[in-house]
């Protein structure tokens, strides 16, 4: 599933081949993708929209559009092509352009867009549902206090939550949690100032390494056509059976249905 670095390298990738391109029409062929608002005002509200810029914010690609931002969600499979000709397989979105097609394939159908009012955008859902981004100013010890006082849960599953810290999943779950030494089975309201700090600190080195080597190519993931992440080379504990570190076998667990690979040893 694409994470924050993967979305991040498909940003810049895009921004290579549609800046400055007006959408001259769209063709959408699975109209659950649109989440807002309805397709026939997708459609109508679209047309004739440049694409001024392109930012992502958490887990969520937004094209700068003259009056509207899209927002696009890749959930699972998801994955923009520049292409031409037939109609490709899984493709569920086609923005034509000025001289090239801007294509959406999902082979899930997970994948979600809105198309909001620029001066609304951040008042309306899905971006006002969202947490601090890694690098803000905001999160610190006392932020991250606050929310995690009353969460009872597993500090995997509730370092998930987009809520409180936008764009880490699964992947880079596993990876902040063993640099910071910290169980995944311990309760999130548990943890201690260092705990926080430590785990602040990881999301950045993770997160801005992750993005620098372009991703992580996990299964079916990649930023664009021939565009694959190099950051599965540095993964130390997911996907692995050997702690780097003590060189134990590491232990392979489901929490609250998420893959979990952790040291017994290394984060007691």
């Amino acid at each position: 599933m694409p994470e924050l670095p993967e979305v991040e390298t498909v940003k810049e990738t895009l921004k290579k081949e549609v800046l400055n391109r007006t959408i001259k029409d769209v063709n959408i062929f699975y109209n659950n993708i649109i989440e807002y608002p309805s397709v026939p005002e997708f459609k109508n509200q679209i047309i004739n929209q440049k694409i001024n810029d392109i930012k992502r914010r958490g887990k969520f690609l937004i094209f700068v559009l003259d009056d509207y931002y899209l927002l696009s969600h890749l959930r699972m499979e998801g994955r923009y092509y520049i292409k031409t000709g037939d109609k490709l397989k899984h493709e569920h979105v086609r923005f034509i352009l000025d001289d090239k097609e801007l294509r959406y394939i999902d082979t899930r159908k997970f994948g979600r867009m809105y198309l909001l009012p620029k001066d609304k955008a951040y008042e309306m859902k899905p971006l006002n549902e969202l947490g601090l981004e890694p690098w803000d100013d905001k999160l610190n010890n006392v932020y991250l206090k606050n929310k995690y006082k009353n969460k009872k849960l597993p500090i995997k599953t509730v370092l998930l939550d987009q809520s409180i810290i936008t764009g880490i999943g699964n992947i880079y779950d596993d990876e902040i949690l063993y640099l910071s030494k910290i169980n995944p089975y311990k309760k999130a309201c548990e943890l201690k100032d260092n705990d926080l700090t430590s785990i602040i600190n990881n999301t950045k080195i993770v997160l801005e390494k992750a993005i620098k080597l372009g991703g992580t190519t996990i299964r079916s993931y990649e930023s664009s056509e021939g565009v694959h992440g190099r950051f599965q080379n540095e993964l130390l504990v997911h996907g692995k059976e050997i702690c780097p570190n003590c060189h134990n076998k590491l232990e392979v667990v489901h929490i609250n249905g998420r893959g979990t690979y952790y040291c017994k040893k290394c984060q007691k």
